[in-house]
């Protein structure tokens, strides 16, 4: 009598992604460190245009949403900000090692970089010619900067804030910080500040709300 093998059991159902949670992450610390080294080795003269790219629309290892977040977070603690993010994000994935392993993809390809430069260029910084390609670099960099904020503005839609008090917020720190020259610490306590209030007032209605919403729906 014959006996036919049992069918192997269907793969279990992969978890379901949460709303507003990134559709990928980082495979590996090594994936950590090759990915913010390129990224690093991108940002000749500003990188927040970069990082949006590669880390929201290629790899998609943040939504808009949480870029803006973890970038505002970034922003407010001591040193580089982008240094600050990547290590945000490989601890967020792989802990301490992750994080360390972040940092030293953003660290170590520029250091090598700008030590090799530094060597070849040591006499000729002064060169009209050195000075205007630098500058033309800065227009560059002020231009794929304004151009990575507009591709962020969407996502200020969903924010608690509101997209009138989130663009409001922001046309007030802009005047504060190029108009009136006012210290950057100064404009983080006050408008900042007032943001983190008014979002917290906010996130504590929505919390109230919620039961209320959920007992209607029942009805």
């Amino acid at each position: 009598m014959s006996h036919r093998a049992a069918p192997d059991p269907p793969p279990p159902p992969l978890p379901a992604q949460t709303e507003g949670e990134a559709p990928c992450r980082p495979r590996s610390k090594t994936d950590l460190f090759l990915s913010f080294t390129w990224l690093a080795m991108q940002g000749f003269g500003g990188v927040l245009a970069v990082v949006q790219r590669e880390l929201v629309e290629k790899k998609r290892w943040l939504t808009r949403e949480q870029f803006l977040e973890d970038w505002a977070v970034a922003q407010i603690m001591p040193g580089p900000n982008v240094v600050n993010l990547s290590m945000m994000i490989g601890g967020r994935h792989f802990g301490l090692a992750g994080a360390m392993a972040a940092l030293g993809g953003m660290l170590l390809a520029p250091l090598l970089v700008v030590l090799l430069l530094a060597a070849l260029l040591g006499g000729v910084e002064g060169s009209p010619a050195v000075q205007g390609a630098l500058r033309g670099m800065g227009a560059v960099a002020a231009g794929m900067m304004a151009a990575s904020g507009l591709k962020l503005l969407p996502a200020l839609r969903s924010n608690v804030l509101g997209l009138r008090l989130s663009l409001a917020l922001a046309a007030a720190t802009f005047v504060a910080i190029a108009l009136l020259r006012w210290r950057l610490l100064w404009v983080l306590l006050g408008l900042g500040g007032l943001g983190c209030v008014w979002a917290w007032r906010q996130l504590g209605r929505i919390t109230r709300q919620a039961p209320a919403a959920s007992a209607e729906a029942r009805r």
